[in-house]
């Protein structure tokens, strides 16, 4: 699987409409949805969890996230395109956001945004940057 294919499949759902739980590609999706959409689509194994809190605050992401048969932990600094990104809202990780790869040297991501309303594509400016904590690989990209 190569990177352009992550993004790619990510970036076809630009718009999509969010929803908390939502699952259903080009109808409603939530960041976890977004996620699962892409494993779905790329053959990726994954556990897709269901009754999360909308903002969870107590651990809950970052255990599933770890627990994911299709993905590894890496250094933030080693982050790319096709990368999966956990972040804070206002507590420790609530969100997550695939990077976008880079444009004009700036990094980008998309992600199902509650506040955009929908799945958007922007850049990863410095009040995204300062959210951000850890990040995922998946297993088997071609780096």
């Amino acid at each position: 699987m190569k990177r352009s294919e992550i993004v790619a499949l990510a970036m076809a759902q630009q718009r999509t409409p969010f929803r908390h739980q939502g699952r259903v590609p080009g109808l409603v999706l939530d960041c976890v949805g977004l996620y699962i959409h892409i494993c779905s689509e790329l053959g990726i194994e994954h556990i897709d969890t269901e009754g999360y809190a909308r903002q969870p605050y107590d651990g809950t992401l970052e255990r599933e996230l770890d627990r994911q048969p299709g993905l590894e932990k890496i250094s933030l600094n080693e982050a790319q395109a096709g990368d999966v990104l956990a972040m804070r809202i206002s507590r420790a990780p609530q969100h997550i956001a695939i990077h976008a790869g880079f444009i004009d040297g700036h990094p980008y991501i998309i992600h199902s945004s509650e506040e955009a309303g929908y799945v958007c594509h922007h850049r990863l400016d410095s009040t995204w940057r300062h959210r951000l904590l850890m990040a995922y690989r998946f297993k088997g990209v071609d780096v």
